[in-house]
Protein backbone atom coordinates (compact mmCIF):
# COMPACT_ATOMS: atom_id res chain seq x y z
CA UNK A 1 0.00 0.00 0.00
CA UNK A 2 1.34 3.51 -1.18
CA UNK A 3 2.39 4.97 1.96
CA UNK A 4 0.72 8.46 0.97
CA UNK A 5 -2.54 7.04 -0.52
CA UNK A 6 -5.43 9.11 1.55
CA UNK A 7 -8.43 8.68 1.94
CA UNK A 8 -11.82 10.30 2.87
CA UNK A 9 -13.72 9.18 5.80
CA UNK A 10 -17.59 10.21 6.47
CA UNK A 11 -19.15 9.11 9.66
CA UNK A 12 -22.88 9.85 9.78
CA UNK A 13 -25.51 8.92 12.36
CA UNK A 14 -28.07 9.65 15.39
CA UNK A 15 -26.74 11.58 17.82
CA UNK A 16 -25.17 10.62 21.13
CA UNK A 17 -23.78 7.50 18.96
CA UNK A 18 -20.51 8.62 20.01
CA UNK A 19 -19.40 9.95 16.37
CA UNK A 20 -17.10 12.50 17.67
CA UNK A 21 -15.03 10.03 19.48
CA UNK A 22 -14.78 7.55 16.95
CA UNK A 23 -14.06 10.07 14.47
CA UNK A 24 -11.22 12.22 16.83
CA UNK A 25 -9.57 8.62 17.15
CA UNK A 26 -9.35 7.27 14.13
CA UNK A 27 -7.91 10.63 13.24
CA UNK A 28 -5.61 10.71 15.87
CA UNK A 29 -4.42 6.72 14.47
CA UNK A 30 -3.69 8.01 10.76
CA UNK A 31 -2.98 11.50 11.15
CA UNK A 32 -5.86 12.81 9.51
CA UNK A 33 -7.50 15.84 10.05
CA UNK A 34 -10.77 16.08 12.39
CA UNK A 35 -13.73 18.19 11.50
CA UNK A 36 -16.37 18.53 13.65
CA UNK A 37 -19.75 19.20 11.33
CA UNK A 38 -22.09 19.16 14.00
CA UNK A 39 -20.55 21.92 16.13
CA UNK A 40 -20.93 24.25 13.18
CA UNK A 41 -24.52 23.85 13.29
CA UNK A 42 -24.11 24.51 17.05
CA UNK A 43 -22.15 27.40 16.80
CA UNK A 44 -24.50 28.81 13.65
CA UNK A 45 -27.21 27.85 16.98
CA UNK A 46 -25.69 29.71 19.67
CA UNK A 47 -24.97 32.66 17.58
CA UNK A 48 -28.43 33.06 16.98
CA UNK A 49 -29.64 32.68 20.37
CA UNK A 50 -26.97 35.14 21.37
CA UNK A 51 -28.64 37.73 19.09
CA UNK A 52 -32.00 36.85 19.60
CA UNK A 53 -33.34 35.01 16.69
CA UNK A 54 -34.39 31.88 18.54
CA UNK A 55 -37.47 32.92 20.90
CA UNK A 56 -39.76 30.24 22.30
CA UNK A 57 -38.50 27.62 19.92
CA UNK A 58 -38.77 29.27 16.78
CA UNK A 59 -36.07 30.49 14.54
CA UNK A 60 -36.30 33.58 12.57
CA UNK A 61 -34.84 32.72 9.86
CA UNK A 62 -34.76 35.49 7.50
CA UNK A 63 -32.48 37.39 10.11
CA UNK A 64 -30.34 34.51 10.48
CA UNK A 65 -29.57 34.27 6.81
CA UNK A 66 -29.12 38.21 6.46
CA UNK A 67 -25.85 37.35 8.91
CA UNK A 68 -24.70 34.41 7.21
CA UNK A 69 -22.34 36.35 5.77
CA UNK A 70 -20.55 37.43 9.41
CA UNK A 71 -20.67 34.46 11.00
CA UNK A 72 -16.71 33.29 11.29
CA UNK A 73 -16.50 29.46 12.36
CA UNK A 74 -12.75 27.94 12.45
CA UNK A 75 -11.19 24.68 14.60
CA UNK A 76 -7.80 25.48 16.81
CA UNK A 77 -5.83 22.43 17.90
CA UNK A 78 -5.66 22.93 21.32
CA UNK A 79 -2.39 21.36 22.82
CA UNK A 80 -2.70 21.07 25.98
CA UNK A 81 -6.48 19.03 26.07
CA UNK A 82 -4.77 17.41 22.09
CA UNK A 83 -8.63 18.50 21.07
CA UNK A 84 -9.31 20.42 17.94
CA UNK A 85 -12.21 23.65 19.76
CA UNK A 86 -14.70 25.40 18.07
CA UNK A 87 -14.19 29.06 17.91
CA UNK A 88 -17.00 31.81 16.84
CA UNK A 89 -16.20 35.01 15.30
CA UNK A 90 -12.76 34.59 17.41
CA UNK A 91 -14.30 33.33 20.72
CA UNK A 92 -13.86 30.25 21.90
CA UNK A 93 -17.39 28.25 22.35
CA UNK A 94 -16.55 24.54 22.90
CA UNK A 95 -17.87 24.35 26.32
CA UNK A 96 -21.18 26.54 25.46
CA UNK A 97 -22.25 25.02 22.76
CA UNK A 98 -22.40 21.88 23.75
CA UNK A 99 -24.92 22.90 26.67
CA UNK A 100 -28.97 21.45 26.69
CA UNK A 101 -30.09 24.73 25.47
CA UNK A 102 -28.36 25.03 22.59
CA UNK A 103 -28.91 20.84 22.00
CA UNK A 104 -32.73 21.91 21.80
CA UNK A 105 -32.45 24.41 19.37
CA UNK A 106 -29.47 23.26 16.83
CA UNK A 107 -32.02 20.69 14.74
CA UNK A 108 -34.42 23.43 13.86
CA UNK A 109 -30.95 25.55 12.63
CA UNK A 110 -29.94 22.79 10.81
CA UNK A 111 -33.47 22.63 8.89
CA UNK A 112 -32.37 25.73 6.97
CA UNK A 113 -31.34 25.48 3.72
CA UNK A 114 -29.34 28.18 3.60
CA UNK A 115 -27.75 27.47 6.86
CA UNK A 116 -26.65 23.88 5.28
CA UNK A 117 -25.82 25.31 1.83
CA UNK A 118 -23.17 27.69 3.70
CA UNK A 119 -21.37 25.22 5.91
CA UNK A 120 -21.72 21.95 3.29
CA UNK A 121 -19.94 24.77 0.98
CA UNK A 122 -17.25 25.45 4.17
CA UNK A 123 -16.81 21.64 4.94
CA UNK A 124 -16.24 20.63 1.05
CA UNK A 125 -13.24 22.81 1.21
CA UNK A 126 -11.95 21.97 4.21
CA UNK A 127 -11.73 18.00 2.91
CA UNK A 128 -10.34 18.90 -0.70
CA UNK A 129 -7.02 17.77 0.01
CA UNK A 130 -8.42 13.95 1.09
CA UNK A 131 -6.65 12.69 4.36
CA UNK A 132 -9.96 13.80 6.55
CA UNK A 133 -11.97 12.49 9.22
CA UNK A 134 -15.30 14.01 9.01
CA UNK A 135 -18.52 13.34 11.00
CA UNK A 136 -22.44 14.61 11.15
CA UNK A 137 -25.54 13.92 9.58
CA UNK A 138 -24.91 14.17 5.64
CA UNK A 139 -21.67 13.53 5.24
CA UNK A 140 -21.66 10.47 3.22
CA UNK A 141 -24.67 11.39 1.47
CA UNK A 142 -24.29 15.48 0.86
CA UNK A 143 -20.86 16.55 1.72
CA UNK A 144 -18.72 14.08 0.43
CA UNK A 145 -21.09 11.25 -1.73
CA UNK A 146 -17.71 10.03 -3.02
CA UNK A 147 -15.85 9.27 0.07
CA UNK A 148 -14.01 5.95 0.16
CA UNK A 149 -15.01 4.71 3.50
CA UNK A 150 -18.74 5.48 4.75
CA UNK A 151 -20.00 4.84 7.69
CA UNK A 152 -23.53 4.81 9.47
CA UNK A 153 -23.45 4.96 13.62
CA UNK A 154 -26.43 3.72 15.73
CA UNK A 155 -27.38 2.56 18.99
CA UNK A 156 -30.42 1.80 21.09
CA UNK A 157 -31.63 5.24 22.12
CA UNK A 158 -31.61 4.60 26.30
CA UNK A 159 -28.03 3.86 25.44
CA UNK A 160 -27.62 7.00 24.04
CA UNK A 161 -29.53 8.55 26.74
CA UNK A 162 -27.26 7.26 28.95
CA UNK A 163 -24.31 8.22 27.13
CA UNK A 164 -24.98 11.86 26.94
CA UNK A 165 -26.24 12.08 30.54
CA UNK A 166 -23.28 11.20 31.55
CA UNK A 167 -20.84 13.45 29.27
CA UNK A 168 -23.48 16.50 30.29
CA UNK A 169 -23.03 15.91 33.90
CA UNK A 170 -19.40 15.49 34.21
CA UNK A 171 -19.47 18.68 32.42
CA UNK A 172 -21.57 20.07 35.22
CA UNK A 173 -24.74 20.59 33.60
CA UNK A 174 -27.66 19.91 35.35
CA UNK A 175 -30.45 18.02 33.27
CA UNK A 176 -32.53 15.19 34.25
CA UNK A 177 -32.64 11.71 32.37
CA UNK A 178 -36.10 12.53 30.78
CA UNK A 179 -34.99 15.61 29.50
CA UNK A 180 -31.90 14.14 27.28
CA UNK A 181 -34.32 11.54 25.89
CA UNK A 182 -36.56 13.80 25.29
CA UNK A 183 -33.96 15.80 23.65
CA UNK A 184 -32.63 12.44 21.64
CA UNK A 185 -35.90 11.47 19.81
CA UNK A 186 -36.99 14.85 19.06
CA UNK A 187 -33.52 15.48 17.32
CA UNK A 188 -34.02 12.20 15.88
CA UNK A 189 -37.16 12.47 14.71
CA UNK A 190 -36.50 16.23 12.99
CA UNK A 191 -32.73 15.08 11.81
CA UNK A 192 -34.59 12.06 9.78
CA UNK A 193 -37.34 14.11 8.84
CA UNK A 194 -36.36 17.45 7.37
CA UNK A 195 -36.47 18.51 4.15
CA UNK A 196 -32.79 19.42 3.46
CA UNK A 197 -30.47 16.42 3.68
CA UNK A 198 -32.14 14.52 6.36
CA UNK A 199 -29.80 12.02 7.79
CA UNK A 200 -30.37 8.82 5.89
CA UNK A 201 -27.58 6.02 5.33
CA UNK A 202 -25.77 6.16 1.77
CA UNK A 203 -26.27 2.92 -0.11
CA UNK A 204 -22.71 2.44 -0.02
CA UNK A 205 -21.90 2.82 3.98
CA UNK A 206 -21.25 0.37 6.50
CA UNK A 207 -23.22 0.27 9.41
CA UNK A 208 -22.01 0.08 12.95
CA UNK A 209 -24.17 -0.29 15.86
CA UNK A 210 -21.88 0.13 18.61
CA UNK A 211 -25.02 -0.53 21.20
CA UNK A 212 -22.94 -3.69 22.79
CA UNK A 213 -18.99 -3.07 21.75
CA UNK A 214 -16.15 -0.86 23.71
CA UNK A 215 -14.35 2.08 21.81
CA UNK A 216 -11.67 -0.01 21.15
CA UNK A 217 -13.44 -2.56 19.53
CA UNK A 218 -15.31 0.04 17.12
CA UNK A 219 -12.02 2.15 16.18
CA UNK A 220 -9.98 -1.97 14.88
CA UNK A 221 -13.17 -2.51 12.86
CA UNK A 222 -13.01 0.61 11.29
CA UNK A 223 -9.15 0.67 10.97
CA UNK A 224 -9.79 -2.48 9.38
CA UNK A 225 -12.18 -0.80 6.55
CA UNK A 226 -9.69 1.84 6.53
CA UNK A 227 -6.85 -0.51 5.23
CA UNK A 228 -9.30 -2.23 2.55
CA UNK A 229 -10.46 0.78 0.99
CA UNK A 230 -7.05 2.57 0.64
CA UNK A 231 -5.47 -0.73 -0.71
CA UNK A 232 -8.52 -0.73 -3.22
CA UNK A 233 -7.56 3.12 -3.94
CA UNK A 234 -3.90 2.21 -4.36
CA UNK A 235 -4.88 -0.44 -6.48
CA UNK A 236 -7.16 1.46 -8.83
CA UNK A 237 -4.48 4.26 -9.26
CA UNK A 238 -1.96 1.61 -10.21
CA UNK A 239 -3.70 0.10 -12.88
CA UNK A 240 -4.72 3.72 -14.44
CA UNK A 241 -0.92 4.51 -14.76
Amino acid sequence: MAADTKITIAIDGYSSCGKSTLAKAIAKQLHYAYIDTGAMYRAVTLYAMKNGYIKDGAVNSTLLIDDLGKIYIRFRYNVETGTSETFLDGENVEQEIRKIDVSENVSRVSEIKEVRKKLVTLQQLMGREKGIVMDGRDIGTVVFPDAELKIFMTADVDIRMQRRYDELMAKGHKVSMAQVKENLIHRDFVDTHRKEDPLIKANDAVVLDNSGITREEQLEFVLSLVIERKNKKCSSETSLK
